[in-house]
């Protein structure tokens, strides 16, 4: 049996995750990164993602050998067969896709080569615009290196789609791998080694690399389209009584045409993934000259799905100047530490600007929260510390400890006891209660405000 070596450059989420779950399945990992406080940090087994899965892992992979790291890209290059690209690809301020950092590892791995003389496969796992691949991701590889694609060294993309929180058990068990090669030998290779990875292959799609592409923005835009109709559903419901969102998503998700996932409504979609993706769609879409209606609306619906969260708050405070909103939950959902494009920071940033007070909770993303607000708002360290004293309460990340906040908390804490319920965790605990406090449930027919 084939012995493979695997390097991976960006330890990010992606990268990281990848390299765990490859060194499980036994290739031998090494991982690269420019930033050496993070080299430092997963060398000594301890990882900067905080899963618990992967920090238990992480530390016997690299204790053993199995995966190792480093800020040497020839050294990465050298001892391996096949490189995973995993770095980010940010937005820009207008929406579209940064890749810079695509072309520093690309560029870094076309010089790598130049004194290779084995057979070389650069696969993208990065999220990267449709053609990225064969019209600049090609041409600068062959530059650098002085090689030839298809004929000196390998090129494919293979998108990943993970979901953080979930990130190793995903990798472990994808529900399809799509292969998108410029030559036949590439897609081979690739293929051979998903095939040790995976011994119970999931549906394997070859495919071109443009497909490849397409596959991941379509896939992610079609999952940010769903979450905008179910909250575009929810604020009907909320304008007939008895009408609940829950109920309806459960209905139509019955449907299996429809099915049940991403149909539950919140305060919107966050993360590192389908906000930039949608933003970097609708940007490539224009310059195509097509106007991408639909991905306008969609990411349209999401923000004014914040908006509408403050209005709620404001409209049941009579005004926010001057008055002490609590804010539980900061990470853009439960169970990890990740505040990129959180609904709960948007929210935020929208109380500050009509002149709330606020107070912040999250068990886990504080410190990445604080990067971001600074000493702009308050920061409590429980979530009855939060709510105390405060005249509003405004629930946007699930975390199981909030589900344990009881009606009486809040009416105990809060100089005036109003909830804002985004997830709708209390709705059977709370909305019997108005003569006590004032409850206010997305997607949840109407409660006066008495």
């Amino acid at each position: 049996m084939q012995e493979w070596s695997v390097s991976i450059f960006g330890l990010g989420y992606v990268g990281l995750s990848h390299a765990v779950a490859y060194a499980l399945r036994g290739a031998k990992v090494i991982g690269f990164d420019i930033d050496e406080s993070k080299i430092k940090t997963i060398s000594r087994g301890i990882s900067p993602i905080k899963e618990s899965d992967i920090q238990e892992s992480l530390r016997r992979l690299i204790g053993e050998g199995i995966l190792e790291v480093t800020n040497d890209f020839r050294k990465a290059i050298s001892l391996t067969s096949i490189t995973f690209v995993s770095v980010n690809t940010p937005s820009l301020p207008d929406g579209s896709a940064d890749l810079s950092q695509v072309r520093s590892a690309v560029s870094m791995i076309g010089d790598a080569l130049k004194a290779k003389e084995d057979y070389h496969l650069v696969v993208i796992k990065s999220t990267v615009p449709p053609s990225t691949t064969e019209c600049l991701v090609k041409p600068l590889l062959e530059e650098t290196s002085g090689k030839k694609v298809g004929v000196d060294l390998g090129l494919c993309v293979m998108p990943e789609f993970l979901r953080e929180g979930t990130a190793l058990r995903d990798v472990l068990n994808p529900w399809r791998i799509v292969i998108g090669e410029v030559d036949r030998r590439s897609g081979d290779f690739l293929e051979q080694f998903v095939k040790f990875i995976y011994s119970d292959s999931p549906p394997i799609i070859r495919t071109t690399p443009v497909n490849a592409e397409l596959i991941k923005y379509a896939s992610n835009a079609f999952l940010a389209m769903r979450v905008s109709f179910i909250n575009s559903i929810a604020k009907l419901c909320e304008s007939f009584e008895g009408a609940d969102v829950d109920t309806v998503a459960y209905g139509i998700g019955l449907d299996p045409r429809i099915g049940t996932q991403y149909l539950k409504a919140g305060p919107g979609y966050g993360g590192s993934c389908l906000p930039k993706d949608v933003k970097a769609l609708i940007k490539f879409c224009e310059r195509r000259g097509y106007d991408p209606t639909l991905f306008k609306a969609i990411h349209g619906v999401n923000e004014a799905q914040m908006k509408h969260v403050v209005n709620l708050v404001e409209k049941a405070l009579g005004g926010l100047k001057g008055k002490v909103v609590s804010v539980l939950g900061l990470a853009f959902k439960a169970g990890v530490d990740d505040v990129r494009e959180s609904p709960s920071l948007k929210i935020i940033w929208l109380l500050l600007d009509r002149g709330a007070i606020v107070k912040v909770h999250d068990p886990l993303a504080t410190e990445n929260a604080r990067r971001v607000l600074g000493s702009r708002v308050k920061y409590a360290s429980s979530a009855y510390e939060c709510i105390e004293g405060s005249s509003a309460a405004v629930v946007v990340t699930d975390w199981e400890e909030y589900k344990e906040l009881k009606a009486q908390d809040f009416v105990r804490l809060m100089k005036k006891p109003i909830v804002v319920d985004t997830r709708r965790i209390y709705k059977d605990r709370l909305k019997e209660l108005s003569n006590k406090l004032i409850y206010i449930c997305l997607g949840l027919g109407k409660v006066p405000l008495v």
